[in-house]
């Protein structure tokens, strides 16, 4: 009898303990319900040492209300990404454990997992407008642990972490996307408003399909977002260049170029690798063979006129330049530094002019440096009023204009062109 009554007494005080345990969580439901995250806290405190030895279902109650007491400490700015960290972190938990058991709040914790991400991104947003950007990278990367499957929030948390100058958190980030395979690249489907006339992004196929149907827009069309991987690698190596491991840096770029030999965009990369590091040569051997690969490609026969001009050979730099130009008769840059590759021997012949006596002989000399210097003037001016046709507000290309003008016996022209610099300077 004795034995069959310590039994008993032993259901009885278990079954006291699960009906406290019970009401306890409905307490803690009904706090929070309330918006009483202090009294919710409280008694999940009070929970939380005899939870690990409580019936399964009494368990993924308790980690389900305490992932959603940290969620709302968040909404009310109450140690806000901690909080956010705290319920990812325990919601994670409870679907973990619903996995092993029966689901009971792992659907309603995975919608307040989604809202937690959405509000992470947001948040994130002002952040990196306000250029607190060391926290707009914790939150996206957490916002990135919640949803994996968005990388985007990972490849964000890495450029603000950039912007933050935290570059070895950003390096971790960058390694990450490189090693998951990330390019970025999406398909945008895009049609033209009809009101506005502006080609817009509408989302998704489905829904570009309904705004063309209502004839609101027209001209639907499909665009390949432009692939990150490129600036991804670029990213990886500079960080290791600034950390001087110039070898890990070389090796990043060498094998991104490897997976993709034909990525001119990756070719570049590598090129402005060994321009950073001074390797002109090496630079510009790689310059070549993108040119190789993209003959109508403006921008590297601009970037080998910078390097060759850079080296010296003036004569190239103009040649590379006025390539650059052909292909792309607006390039405003291309213009400007081939004017000063095509006065950068004025210098040689002023002082040649300075030198000289006051005989015949000397005035002779003189006088056909004067000519040459005059021609040489004379030859920039096209590409200089070119400038002003593709950009009239272009000051740089106003001033040179300016004194070719003074020098040459150009009055009229000259008190034009002092004016028109005059008004864009006010």
């Amino acid at each position: 009898m004795k034995k069959t009554f310590l039994i008993a007494t032993t259901l009885l005080l278990s079954a006291s303990s699960l009906f406290a345990q019970r009401k306890e969580l409905r307490d803690v439901e009904n706090a929070l319900d309330d918006g009483n995250v202090q009294q919710a806290q409280t008694g999940l405190n009070a929970l939380s040492s005899s939870i690990e030895s409580a019936e399964e279902k009494y368990k993924s109650e308790y980690y389900f209300l305490e992932g959603k007491m940290y969620y709302q400490m968040a909404k009310k700015d109450m140690n806000t990404l901690d909080s956010y960290k705290k319920a990812a972190e325990t919601f994670q938990k409870l679907v973990a454990f619903e996995k092993e058991n029966k689901e009971r709040n792992t659907g309603d914790a995975k919608v307040l997992m989604d809202s937690i991400s959405a509000n992470l991104v947001n948040s994130a947003i002002k952040d990196n407008e306000t250029k607190d950007y060391a926290k707009a990278s914790d939150k996206l990367y957490l916002a990135y642990t919640l949803d994996t499957k968005n990388e985007d929030y990972l490849y964000y948390a890495a450029g603000s972490a950039v912007n933050a100058q935290e570059f070895d958190k950003a390096l971790e980030y960058y390694i990450k996307l490189k090693d998951l395979g990330y390019t970025g690249v999406a398909t945008q489907y895009l049609a033209k408003n009809k009101e506005t006339g502006e080609v817009e992004n509408l989302g998704s196929k489905q829904n570009r399909d309904l705004m063309v149907k209502t004839g609101q827009y027209e001209d639907p069309q499909e665009k390949q977002t432009e692939d990150r991987t490129p600036e991804i690698v670029k990213n990886i190596a500079l960080i290791y260049t600034q950390n001087g491991e110039n070898e890990k840096a070389v090796k990043a770029i060498k094998e991104a170029r490897d997976k993709n030999p034909e990525d001119v965009s990756l070719l570049m990369t590598e090129a402005n690798l060994y321009l950073k590091l001074k390797q002109k040569d090496k630079f510009a051997e790689l310059m070549q063979e993108a040119i190789q690969k993209d003959p109508n490609n403006a921008n590297l026969y601009f970037n080998l006129g910078v390097i060759t001009g850079e080296q010296g050979d003036h004569e190239k730099a103009v040649e590379y330049y006025k390539k650059a130009i052909n292909i792309d008769p607006k390039m405003e840059n291309a213009y400007l530094n081939l004017v000063a590759e095509m006065l950068s021997s004025e210098q040689g012949i002023v002082d040649e002019m300075n030198k000289l006596g006051t005989s015949a002989a000397d005035n002779k000399k003189y006088d056909e440096l004067k000519q040459q210097r005059e021609d040489l003037y004379k030859s920039a001016v096209p590409y200089l009023e070119k400038i002003l046709e593709i950009n009239s507000n272009n000051v740089d290309a106003m001033k040179t204009l300016m004194n070719i003008y003074g020098s040459i016996g150009e009055t009229e022209k000259y008190k034009e062109m002092k004016d028109k610099l005059a008004a864009a300077q006010q």
